[in-house]
């Protein structure tokens, strides 16, 4: 830690400072009676490169000790106290301590240093053009200890950007402490267009220069996907939500990968090929299986092949629900992904299977099944008259979160009898996909070397009732 106090009248100049940055423009005045504690200004710079400078002013009852959620991209930290002094703080581990009588803070997060540092990075940063993409547990330093009426107050200047949350009267956002926490993904410049759905918005930043695609294409397809989430409960999870489109030079893909961030409200952004064309969205899953995720609740802990398996098995049932694919080809999805996941897994256990990277295939397919067999399961005991749907608009009555046991609890109330465990109890100690023969054969999907058919079985109202045409 260096240690410094600025020559001459430098004290008078600085409290002279911090009086402005009390009063700053109309964007940024405090409320009388707003208990912010924490003011955050950040600016986007572009010379020499882009990087963001961030100011966090400490206003009354502020924390002393920070960090930054996921370390590494801020060596330090420059500080400003009452009496003039500024002191230049190195970040520990991702930490640091404020002085008795800090004010202020700043610091620069050098976001195309960190990309050629880092390789192009969904967390650290990327971009195409002028345009930037980065998550805000990367450069927004929180504090350590967040209570639960801590409240904060976050302008950004330089580019129009776009963050999980919807800014208030002249561009300042409010917030909660727990916000800071998982921040979600941000977007600096771009363009922006609209995914209007009749019950919710897509908020769209478009993250750079597609060749062969318009804007329109883009929120065009999100729109689609969106609608598709509408097929899976009874209107969109939340009432908006913000998506980031960053498109990868040299690729034609139309969604070459996409993350979820629980911020609140999530926030989405998904990668996309420069050179894609508008054709290429008609055989994409990518952007709805992103989408489900909302449909279901942030379970903690985490429990991946469960979160996974849903929105995996949703994502073939939604598309063929809206029209977009046929039910021959939703089910031919879903036994090749069964058939991937089982040649992955080898002989282990679901339980095995699913113990290693929350991003192996297994982990997607296995919980797929189980899905697939839960939601089968519940029409059977109910006469089809519920379904595993019911389950998430239940948890969705009760919260954003949830945890795996009350999950389960939902599944046996809408049963109306003890089912959750005893299922999970047969796929679990088994080998991986051991169930899938019998329950396929047992709705009428016939997989052959020829293809998938569907043929009838003593369950083919229930597959029928699934896939959307009952």
């Amino acid at each position: 830690m260096t240690r410094r106090r600025a020559p001459g009248r430098a004290a008078p100049l600085v409290l002279l400072a911090l009086a402005w940055l009390s009063c700053q423009s109309a964007g940024r005045v405090r409320a009388v009676g707003d208990p912010a504690a924490l003011r955050y200004n950040i600016t986007y710079v572009r010379e020499p490169e882009h990087a963001l400078d961030v100011e966090v002013v400490l206003v009354r009852g502020a924390p002393r000790a920070f960090l930054f959620s996921q370390p590494g991209g801020v060596d330090t930290v420059e500080v400003w106290s009452d009496d003039g002094e500024v002191r230049s703080l190195r970040v520990h581990d991702g930490a640091v301590s404020l002085p008795s009588g800090t004010r202020f803070l700043r610091y620069r997060y050098a976001l195309d240093r960190r990309i050629r540092e880092e390789g192009p990075d969904f967390f650290a940063g990327m971009g195409e053009g002028d345009a930037r993409h980065v998550a805000g547990r990367e450069y927004l330093i929180r504090p350590r200890v967040v209570s639960p009426e801590l409240r904060v107050e976050l302008y950004v200047e330089g580019a129009d950007a776009l963050l999980p949350w919807t800014p208030g009267e002249g561009g300042l956002y409010r917030l909660r402490g727990e916000d800071l926490v998982d921040s979600g993904f941000h977007g600096f410049g771009g363009r922006r267009c609209l995914a209007r759905l009749p019950d919710a918005v897509l908020d769209v930043a478009i993250l750079g220069r597609f060749t062969r695609l318009e804007d329109a294409a883009v929120c065009a397809w999100l729109r689609q996907a969106g609608e598709e989430v509408r097929t899976v409960r009874r209107a969109f999870p939340y009432p908006r939500v913000s998506v980031r489109v960053i498109p990868v030079p040299g690729r034609r893909g139309s969604s070459l990968f996409g993350m979820v961030l629980w911020s609140s409200p999530p926030s989405i952004s998904i990668l996309v090929g420069q050179d894609a064309e508008a054709s290429a969205f008609e055989r994409d899953w990518v952007a709805v299986h992103e989408l489900l995720h909302l449909a279901h609740p942030v379970l903690i802990p985490r429990v991946p092949w469960l979160s996974e398996g849903l929105a995996t098995y949703y994502t073939e049932v939604a598309r063929a629900r809206s029209g977009r694919q046929s039910a021959e080809r939703a089910w031919a999805e879903l036994v090749d992904g069964f058939e991937r996941g089982r040649a992955r897994a080898g002989e282990r256990t679901m339980e095995e299977a699913v113990a290693g990277s929350d991003f192996a295939l297994p982990v997607y397919w296995t919980g797929a099944l189980f899905a697939l067999h839960l939601d089968v399961e519940l029409r059977r005991v109910t006469g089809n008259e519920r379904r595993l749907e019911d389950v998430l608009e239940l948890l969705a009555e009760r919260g954003s979160t949830s945890t795996f046991g009350a999950f389960s609890a939902a599944v046996d109330s809408v049963a109306g009898r003890p089912l959750f465990d005893a299922l999970l109890a047969r796929h679990l100690p088994r080998p991986a996909f051991a169930e899938m023969e019998a329950l396929l054969e047992a709705l009428g999907v016939k997989a052959d070397s020829a293809g998938v058919k569907l043929v009838p079985a003593p369950d083919s109202p229930l597959r029928e009732a699934v896939d959307g045409r009952l």
